[in-house]
């Protein structure tokens, strides 16, 4: 944990440095291009064709980074209206803090109507394990946060806990029906979005009958079955990347079972373990349509109190509040994705390596 904070860290360093020094380079280029035109390195239309794949680079990313904008716009605006009398935008004099205000300490973002407090934890009492935490100093507990991250939690840990060994598995070891099972894999990734509304109904009455249908840990378990076939593929095919002659060299060395895929396998599969992670943490954070259906309120996640803040209202949505409150929920996505970047892109040039 602390290698990946400080692996973060200094990659949010070397953005910041390449983004203050953008117009230098831009500079440079400028007078290379001139130079290589001067010398008759680069013909006048050279010059022209990569202006122009330029600006139209620039162009796709200012459009894709709209609604980034206009949304982060919008929860700095002031009363609740995503437009201005003058234009599609609020009017940058009236930017307030006030819709971030009742996401922190109103709303159930972090605690139940805003009521703050701490954990502690309790050593003693019945059950198997004989730790508990009490919330002091609210009166209603913790809110749709703790509950994303307790679904997260639970899906990663049971989601890693299959795909990982199923992934080396099918990547390593042959065995009957190998091929089969591998295309049922596929195929599981590939009907659910046809079969949504009947295996949403299937589900509600197969929770229902066992009693489990406000329960963040079943849940949880479940986006974890969802997320282990497409996930088990695509590690798979990572590992198929790996030569096996690395795991022979170490077991030749002396090396057990349990260290060559300690000390060779999970460092090789570092790349394509931050892609999983990140799959991972999607499938449990952003899902809102079956734990809308099957959990009370008080268990609700994130993604589900984004989608009531926004049907709400009958008459008229709170638009500057669900802008902020949507920031804030896409903010631990960021924040998982920019600690991990540096791992995807090392296994960008991972796949031609030879043994």
């Amino acid at each position: 944990m602390i290698d990946a904070l400080r692996g973060a860290a200094a990659l949010l360093v070397s953005k910041l440095v390449h983004f203050v020094t953008a117009p230098k380079r831009f500079v440079v280029m400028i007078q290379r291009a001139v130079h290589d035109v001067r010398t008759g390195e680069r013909t006048v239309f050279d010059v022209g064709k990569s202006v122009f794949m330029t600006t139209l680079g620039v162009t796709m990313l200012l459009v894709l980074l709209f609604p980034l904008y206009w949304i982060t716009a919008a929860s700095f605006a002031e009363g609740t209206r995503l437009f201005n009398t003058g234009g599609i935008f609020p009017d940058p004099a009236t930017y307030n803090l006030d819709a971030y205000r009742w996401v922190i300490f109103e709303s159930d973002f972090f605690f139940v109507d805003g009521d703050w407090g701490y954990p502690q934890l309790l050593i003693g009492g019945g059950g198997l394990v004989p730790l508990s935490i009490d919330w002091i100093g609210t009166d209603t507990g913790p809110g749709a946060l703790f509950n994303s991250l307790y679904l997260v939690s639970v899906t990663i840990v049971a989601g890693f806990a299959m795909i990982v060994p199923g992934a080396y598995a099918f990547s390593r070891r042959s065995f009957i029906a190998r091929k089969r099972i591998l295309y049922g894999y596929v195929l599981f990734t590939q009907i659910g979005a046809g079969l949504s509304i009947a295996t949403l109904v299937a589900l509600y009455s197969l929770f229902s009958a066992y009693g489990v249908t406000n329960n963040l840990f079943i849940l949880g378990l479940f986006y974890a079955a969802g997320a282990i076939p497409f996930n088990t593929w695509l590690l798979k095919t990572y590992m198929d990347n790996i030569p096996v002659s690395y795991e022979e060299a170490a077991m030749v060395d002396g090396a057990s079972f349990l260290q060559t895929i300690r000390e060779i396998i999970i460092p090789l599969t570092k790349p394509g373990l931050a892609v999983i992670l990140i799959f991972v943490w999607l499938a449990g954070w952003n899902e809102f349509i079956i734990a809308q259906t099957l959990l009370s309120p008080e268990n609700y996640p994130l993604s589900v109190e984004l989608y009531n803040l926004a049907t709400e209202g009958r008459f008229q949505t709170p638009w500057t509040r669900f802008a902020a409150f949507a920031n804030l929920f896409a903010l631990p996505v960021a924040i998982v994705y920019f600690m991990a970047q540096r791992s995807v892109e090392s296994g960008l040039s991972f796949g031609g390596m030879e043994g």
